[in-house]
């Protein structure tokens, strides 16, 4: 999931944490913790950075096994990059800190955080084009009374951010289950709730404000309109036609494939307080096994994103739904067209982002590609595919709060914007000495 706020930087954006407690704690983290010095010393690279690759004698492999092996020094417990140019074998990048005890592969399943909304987003477009959802069908027709003024808000309102629903992240009885202090689930009636208990960030279709409130609710849209669970929905309508075996939705901590599922960190409590604002409360951390400044945070129950960020998935997995989808063979033209309809995420800043339904357009310094990013406790993730469907990118880090350092948001930006470069068979971007 990410948790965007209007005043912080784009860099603070990418992958903002998901750590909850008050309206002001996550507020000010989100915006703070993107510049902030965290102390924290830098993890000692495991010196192995495997690279695989066959194609021409002038790959980028070097170069970007320079940019992610920067990423790993600077911090990052664990960094997978997979880079397809649609010309031959892609290439596969994996590197870790030395204290990280499990190996990392690209076929390591990861917790894909709020790339799952542009799944949740194919799955209301199927719905429209079989005629029984409309993007001007109002929240109240499918939920009355779940939404104050749902009279007012349409289901293109919720995939494209324009609701002005608050997000219900930022909800105290949220920071338990976030943090893993609580174990005790909440339902997603529950969650649209604690939205709606906070005030509003715009009146319905007048910002952009993205809020995980607005996928929630399109979760209890899709199953009161199909009167299906959603999981059965993505197997069925998704997972199964794309043969993508190694993909699901979780509903509680556990893995569904054992230890497939690679170890996501966050730093512990000493190692995040710098990263808290002053007035925060004492206390705020994440429950895990300690490991080096780190606490191991894979098995907390990540329910509380649900139709917002919930969805496990590979590198290539993830691609071969992103090529899948902007090559036409997952959605009819018409709704692929109003899926990359967008809308201007933060007005009066360079226009690197656009957000469409569940899909986002990014301006990368090598051309414009279609995807999402994602992060949830332990993970983050950025999957970009070209116009065409044919080259795709996806880089994980094995962190989420831990990219709010100066130092790793840079460092992971730039492995991002050179992979895309080298997907798209562009030279790598020139960095700042």
């Amino acid at each position: 999931m990410n948790i965007r706020y209007a005043g912080t930087t784009r860099s603070t954006r990418r992958a903002t944490a998901t750590v909850a407690g008050t309206l002001t704690v996550l507020a000010l983290v989100t915006a703070c913790a993107g510049t902030a010095d965290t102390g924290m010393p830098s993890a000692t690279p495991s010196g192995d950075v495997a690279a695989q690759h066959s194609g021409a004698a002038d790959t980028p492999t070097p170069e970007l096994g320079v940019l992610l092996d920067e990423l790993v020094d600077a911090g990052a417990p664990g960094v997978v990059a997979l880079v397809d140019d649609g010309a031959g074998e892609p290439i596969e990048l994996t590197g870790q800190a030395g204290w990280v005890e499990q190996r990392l592969s690209v076929q390591d399943q990861f917790r894909m955080g709020s790339n799952t909304k542009t799944m949740i987003g194919v799955l209301t477009l199927q719905q429209v084009a079989d005629g029984t959802l409309s993007l001007s069908d109002t929240v109240e027709k499918w939920l009355p009374a779940a939404i104050p003024n749902g009279d007012e808000i349409t289901l293109r309102m919720l995939l494209n951010h324009t609701s002005g629903l608050d997000d219900y992240v930022l909800h105290p009885e949220v920071l338990g289950l976030i943090t893993g202090n609580s174990t005790t689930p909440l339902p997603p009636a529950r969650l649209l709730e604690a939205a709606v208990e906070l005030p509003a960030l715009a009146a319905p279709g007048t910002a952009y404000a993205y809020s995980n409130a607005n996928y929630i609710a399109l979760g209890m849209v899709l199953e009161r309109a199909t009167e299906q669970q959603v999981a059965d929905l993505l197997q069925q309508r998704i997972l199964d036609p794309l043969a993508l075996t190694d993909t699901y939705l979780a509903t509680d901590g556990e893995s569904r494939d054992g230890d497939l599922l690679a170890e996501g960190y966050e730093p512990d409590a000493e190692h995040l307080a710098p990263l808290l604002p002053p007035g925060t409360p004492e206390g705020v951390a994440f429950v895990g096994e300690p490991r080096d400044d780190h606490v191991e945070v894979s098995s907390i129950d990540p329910s509380w994103s649900w139709t917002a960020g919930a969805v496990v998935s590979t590198p290539s997995d993830w691609q071969r739904f992103l090529r899948a989808l902007l090559s036409g063979s997952v959605l009819p033209p018409a709704q692929l067209a109003e899926m990359k309809e967008t809308v201007v995420e933060f007005p009066g800043e360079p226009a690197s982002a656009r957000y469409g339904l569940g899909l986002e357009q990014y301006q990368s310094p090598c051309g414009s590609v279609w995807g999402h990013t994602g992060g949830i406790p332990g993970y983050a993730s950025a999957n970009y595919v070209d116009e065409s469907g044919t080259r795709s990118v996806t880089v994980v880090t094995t962190t989420q709060f831990g990219l709010r350092t100066e130092a790793l948001g840079a460092a992971e930006r730039a492995l991002i914007d050179g992979a895309v470069c080298a997907m798209s068979g562009e030279p790598l971007p020139a960095t700042e000495e």
